[in-house]
């Protein structure tokens, strides 16, 4: 296991991938431009990175046509196709620490998560949709005996994948694997805050056979690369995750252009329901605390609002208030860190703003609330308020930071229209040891996903991952995944 020390040495000599890769080769932007990417746990650039815009995304989008109307992939037998997302699978496995490493740095999260969590995960993805990908049957319909109706499921041609910056490798595979185990060509932009594990993964996916052409990378700015693939005429599809804000652009998009397909995961203001009769509540606030502060609170699913059940308020505070205590703010590359830099300072003053806000509006803070002492970078402390209203701006708005809303409700009823009483649905979290009651909450709460005694447990890929409301629709993970990278083909021959 590699120790602090290791890290820092690997930080110091790591070489860094900087430029577009399209058509199968990394290239400099077209006009030459470049953008400075910045290490948010020191402040310091890391490297100047390629500056796609549009004549960059018309390049790399004519490629990707080409590539799939010639179909040196999309007409690859799909097992064939499955081998070599599965050898890309263990490229990854094989650049672990590499890409780990790109990850904390880039982005700030600590490296124990980044090779535990991140860097296995998106292996992972990759192989499930690699042994999926001749695995996609055809249909028969029911017709008449003079009749043959062959239903079948078809690639849509190139896909526009645009991805955030606070899982910016895993977000991507989630996309990439479906997308082209369908058989797709993409042209992805990544985050301009974290695009370097993006860019890498291009460079493993030629080495995995990925086939010129199929997938390519735009590093730029949201305004002018992201834009112009969202506007672009020969885009078939927009796989989008980031804000709600810049989701109802890419629609906007959608319908100023070819009207592309959209699939949007958004945002989210999650609930975090503890009732009286929780089964467990030291885990309960283990759970509550990590759900706020892994990934320093920067998870569109993080349990930002905490619901409470009045009779066991006091002493499940008490527990949160200690469980919280073992989320320590430190050098990502320590792998004792469990709390990193927040992205950048922007995103930093915004967060720190929002905390203005909830002391200027009366919530008692209780942890926390303040700029982390003592580092360069872009750190804040943990932070739970208490006594906050559903009215006030940190119960309604995504903050998107290490800052915990706790709220107070008497009963299921109370609790389930607290927990309705946003504009997002996207996750969910409820703790009880009444099945029934269970049961009735998860189905009356708007949600994607609804948890119960225990928050995100698993990675598993056999489970769809999207949401209701203005989170977005459409879903990442599962088999279900696949159906928004296809359309449906009707056949129908006379005998």
């Amino acid at each position: 296991m590699n120790t602090y020390s290791d890290w820092k040495d690997k930080a110091s000599w790591i070489s860094i991938r900087n430029q577009a890769f399209i058509d199968g080769e990394f290239v400099n932007s077209l006009s030459g431009k470049t953008f400075s990417d910045i290490n948010p746990a020191t402040a310091e650039k890391l490297v100047n990175v390629s500056e796609c815009d549009k004549a960059d995304v018309d390049y790399a989008v004519k490629v990707a046509r080409k590539a799939f109307e010639d179909g040196r992939w999309s007409n690859m037998h799909p097992s064939e196709r499955g081998k070599r997302l599965m050898r890309l699978a263990d490229l990854i496995n094989e650049h672990h620490d590499e890409l780990a490493l790109l990850e904390t740095l880039d982005m700030g999260k600590p490296i124990n998560e980044s090779t535990r969590i991140d860097i296995p995960g998106c292996a992972r993805c990759i192989h499930w949709y690699g042994e999926a990908a001749d695995k996609l049957m055809d249909e028969i319909a029911p017709t008449d005996p003079g009749s043959l109706a062959m239903v079948t499921r078809e690639a849509l041609g190139v896909i526009g994948v645009v991805v955030p910056w606070n899982f910016p490798l895993m977000m991507a595979c989630w996309k990439l694997g479906p997308a082209l185990a369908a058989g797709n060509s993409v042209v992805l932009k990544p985050a301009e805050q974290s695009p370097l594990s993006v860019i890498k993964l291009a460079e493993l996916a030629s080495m995995a056979g990925i086939p010129d052409g199929v997938f390519n990378v735009v590093p730029g700015y949201g305004e002018t690369a992201g834009k112009a693939i969202g506007l672009h005429m020969d885009v078939d599809m927009i796989a989008f995750t980031g804000s709600t804000q810049v989701g109802k652009y890419f629609m906007q998009y959608s319908g100023q252009s070819n009207l592309k397909r959209v699939s949007l995961e958004c945002g989210g203001k999650s609930p975090h329901i503890i009732m009286k009769d929780c089964p467990d509540l030291d885990r309960a606030a283990g759970d509550a605390a990590s759900a706020i502060f892994f990934n320093q609170g920067e998870v569109c699913t993080a349990g930002s609002r905490l619901l409470v059940d009045r009779a066991i308020k006091d002493e499940f505070m008490e527990k949160l208030i200690k469980a919280s205590a073992r989320h320590k703010v430190g050098d990502p590359l320590d792998p004792k860190t469990t709390m990193g830099s927040l992205v950048e300072e922007g995103h930093m003053d915004k967060v720190l703003s929002y905390i203005e806000s909830a002391n200027n509006e009366g919530a008692s803070c209780k942890l926390g609330g303040k700029r982390t002492s003592g580092r360069n970078g872009y750190f804040v402390d943990p932070t739970i308020f208490d006594d906050v209203k559903p009215t006030m701006k940190i119960a309604k708005e995504e903050i998107f930071g290490p800052v915990l809303s706790v709220l107070t409700f008497d009963g299921e009823e109370e609790a389930v229209k607290m927990a309705n009483d946003t504009i997002y649905g996207l996750a969910a979290g409820l703790w009880t040891k009444d099945i029934s009651q269970a049961h009735r909450m998860a189905r009356a709460v708007r949600a994607g996903t609804v948890w119960v005694n225990g928050w995100d447990p698993s990675g598993d890929m056999t489970v769809p991952f999207g949401g209701f409301k203005q989170s977005g629709f459409g879903r990442d993970k599962s088999i279900h995944a696949l159906e928004k990278y296809t359309d449906l083909k009707t056949t129908w021959i006379t005998l």
